[in-house]
């Protein structure tokens, strides 16, 4: 990756710009990180989790006397007994209701019916087996059309008032100009497709510790959580514990991708469980409990259309959306946008007019709609309009990038209010897009592919995809984004040792993208300690200050930008202690990283000597120490944004294809850490691949998950996995501290859509205008020959 920022502190110092290696790794690569099944407390009992074979039924009784009788079991919980003490439902992310364990019937395959305590983990499974249900089965709904269709069976009937299986409505934009952009249109370009449901399937799965002190009440949880402020407040809420007894404890997490920010069913029963017997329950789920239980992604039913004009300028754009929420309503986002931020679907491209609608529609799946590696529904917007931008560019004969840069939105015209209201804060498209066509020598393949395609024997076809998106990620300004009302500021508690060396604790919560290292950097920055001398501390919420933690991609614009600014802070304030070191006043002061000194002269001192004198040598009238906190609110969000271009050959035997390049180009504002960075983009891509290519879940009539296991769900590996040309463009973000916009999840935002184009631009020489995700080989075969496959 072509390196951008001009570092403004020295290697030893490590600030921003500086691609030094990640401080965690070194314990990492040792096995010496801790994870949640790593942490073995005195007495700790475990818990597994009964779930339902079937997708929708009613329950008509549950005997769990024979599970109850076995050696080493010491309890068996169930719904009813939960109900008892009104904890058999709990609230989602969304405002909705889920149950913890069900009573009255259940609605997906894999929800969770009674849960066994017992010495032992395996004793706890196996006693699962003795646990005999009898269901009533009822019709299974597995898409949102059936929902919707005349005389569906009611999936959520305990709800009162709640007569049909609408979870949601939502709009945005303006209906009757885009009414009247449609209208005075040359051309009107429509797509239909389906962004499949998937799973960010973390390394590590899910899993909680309760531990309850019956004496004291304290509360201690540990937990794979990556927000786990948020998941007190909830565990208050739900449960009526006093807040203040509640801790949660995350310890090193072995990814999240979204898929750790929910209270799952496992937390809250561990804990009850924990509280009733006096001792602490661990619960680790399977990897299948993963797969068809947990927050899934996407399942996005997508129906877009595009207004050009007479000069093949867009000038409206119409979004019509199904979403498949599953049983409940559990996605992970604020709450005033029931789909996410995904009325940022007119990407990056200038015209007035555009309207979204948008239908959230319960269904006998799993709940979820997490911002995986994406932030919120961002990934199913971009696929829409990258997907319609280049439909259109085909339809009108014009080459897909040349299309694109004539609708762009131009450097000039920043700040930038979108037709449905955003306001981006800086780009630079034109030269993102350039940069991608001279990295991968975009003329050169076409010229290829001419002479390729243009033979009619030609028994493999070139394709070239292009997608070029804009994301909005650091939700958010506490005007508009809260999650059950908690508002999404974030949070960076900063201390300097007597020694010079220093602590930052954070609000937000790693998961494996290297915050102890780039925040540690961002302090070096802005003070001039050394970031090894820099410890970072997360994920203990009694010793750390309030955040909304880690998902779609706030890390960096919001944890980062709170970073940035509690520094700052202290820097103030170690200015009025240099100058009184130094006997001068703080006007005659000038500031280089890591040192102040007076103007014209070499007097000067190091930030060590001004934290050592914030404890020993304070002027009279200021208090002693060197720290702070700051909460910072964001003013807007960020708006990273990037273009990609992929070149595939398709084979017309048997539908198989292949990348034969592959070139992306990211902004992401100021970078902190570029070799982090690449890093970040190199897993988006191939997640970006996994998507276009092997990577879904599907059900079968009966609601059967397919996909419940690493055999039916494929995770790609370094074998499939293609090289990628990697280039970077600086447009940092005018209103954020240090002009970092965050970039942990473009990638998988940008990339899905380009292998997709790339692919029906390799068909389109044999007559196929559109193809779905996943392309898989017996899809492309079909679309070649005109033979209806099965999905």
């Amino acid at each position: 990756m072509t390196t951008v920022e001009t570092p403004r502190t020295s290697v030893e110092v490590g600030g921003i710009g500086h691609s030094v290696k990640r401080k965690e790794d070194d314990r990492f690569i040792q096995g010496a990180g801790r994870y949640l099944d790593d942490v073995v407390l005195p007495g700790m009992l475990h818990m597994a989790i009964l779930r339902s074979p079937v997708a929708h039924a009613r329950i008509v009784s549950i005997d769990t006397s024979e599970a109850a009788a076995m050696e080493g079991v010491v309890a068996v919980v169930t719904g009813a007994m939960l109900a008892e003490h009104n904890l058999a439902w709990m609230p989602t992310l969304s405002g909705d209701t889920q149950a913890v364990l069900a009573t009255d019937k259940v609605r997906f395959q894999g929800q969770e019916v009674a849960a066994v305590i017992a010495t032992d983990p395996y004793i706890a499974r196996d006693a699962l087996s003795l646990i005999f249900v009898d269901y009533d089965e009822l019709p299974a709904i597995t898409s949102p059309q059936q929902s919707l269709a005349d005389g569906a069976v009611l999936i959520r009937d305990e709800k009162e008032g709640q007569t049909d299986n609408v979870a949601y409505t939502w709009e945005a934009g303006d209906e009757s100009a885009t009414d009247a952009a449609f209208a005075r249109a040359a051309k009107v370009v429509t797509l239909d497709t389906h962004y499949p449901r998937s799973h960010p399937s973390p390394l590590e799965t899910c899993g909680a510790i309760g531990d309850v002190n019956p004496i004291t009440g304290q509360v201690t949880i540990y937990m794979t959580s990556q927000a786990p402020h948020a998941i007190r407040t909830v565990f208050a809420l739900v449960t009526g514990l006093p807040e203040e007894n509640i801790r949660i404890l995350t310890c090193d997490i072995g990814g999240g991708f979204g898929n750790k920010v929910p209270v799952y069913p496992g937390y809250v029963v561990a804990t009850v469980a924990s509280l009733l017997i006096g001792k602490p329950v661990k619960w680790v789920e399977s990897r299948s409990e993963n797969l068809i239980s947990t927050g899934f992604a996407r399942d996005y039913h997508m129906h877009g259309e595009l207004a050009i004009d007479e000069n093949n300028r867009i000038i409206g754009m119409r979004a019509g959306i199904l979403s498949d929420q599953g049983a409940f309503y559990a996605d992970a986002q604020p709450t005033k946008f029931r789909a996410g931020l995904f009325h940022i679907c007119t990407g990056s491209y200038d015209f007035a007019a555009a309207h979204v609608t948008a239908k959230g529609l319960y269904t006998n799946k799993a709940p979820g709609g997490v911002a995986y590696r994406c932030s919120f529904r961002v990934t199913e917007a971009s696929y829409l309009i990258e997907r319609l931008v280049d439909k259109a560019a085909h339809e009108l004969g014009v080459d897909p990038t040349e299309f694109r840069a004539a609708n762009f939105i131009k450097a000039e015209q920043f700040p930038y209010l979108s037709a449905t209201g955003f306001v981006y804060d800086s780009g630079d498209y034109h030269t993102a897009l350039d940069q991608a066509k001279e990295l991968i020598d975009y003329d050169g393949w076409r010229s290829r592919q001419a002479a390729q395609n243009g033979d009619p024997n030609a028994t493999k076809l070139i394709g070239i995809g292009v997608a070029s998106f804009t994301e909005v990620v650091g939700a958010g300004n506490s005007r508009d984004f809260d999650i059950l009302g908690l508002k999404m500021f974030d949070s960076a508690e900063l201390r300097a040792h007597p020694t010079g060396k220093a602590i930052l604790k954070l609000g937000v919560q790693t998961q494996g993208q290297g915050h102890e290292t780039t925040f540690a950097q961002i302090v070096a920055e802005e003070l001039g300690i050394p970031y090894s001398d820099i410890k970072v501390q997360y994920g203990d919420t009694d010793n750390t200050p309030y955040g909304l933690g880690t998902y779609a991609s706030r890390s960096t614009p919001v944890g980062g930008a709170a970073t940035a600014v509690v520094s700052r802070k202290i820097r103030d304030k170690a200015r009025k202690l240099a100058a009184h070191l130094l006997e001068a006043s703080e006007e005659d002061l000038d500031w280089e990283p890591g040192r102040f000194f007076v103007k014209g002269t070499d007097q000067g001192v190091t930030i060590q000597d001004v934290a050592f004198a914030a404890y020993t040598n304070h002027p009279e009238g200021m208090e002693a120490g060197l720290e702070g906190v700051h909460y910072y609110d964001p003013p807007n969000m960020t708006y990273p944004f990037g273009s990609y271009i992929v070149v595939v050959e398709v084979d017309t035997g048997d539908g198989t294809w292949k990348v034969l390049d592959m070139a992306a180009v990211d902004d992401c504002g100021i970078r902190i850490n570029p070799m982090i960075v690449e890093g970040q983009i190199t897993g988006g891509l191939t997640e970006g691949f996994a998507k276009a290519n092997m990577q879904w879940i599907t059900f079968d009539d009966n609601g059967n998950c397919i996909g419940s296991n690493f055999l039916d769900y494929l995770v790609p590996t370094a074998w499939e996995t293609p090289r990628f040309k990697l280039g970077a463009t600086t447009t940092p973000s005018p209103h954020h501290p240090i002009g970092a916009k965050g970039v942990g999840e473009s990638a998988t935002v940008g990339s899905p859509a380009a292998y997709v184009n790339a692919v029906v631009d390799a068909l389109a020489a044999r007559g196929v205008d559109n193809i779905d995700m996943p392309v898989l080989p017996h899809r492309v075969w079909g679309a070649l020959y005109g033979v209806e496959v099965s999905p």
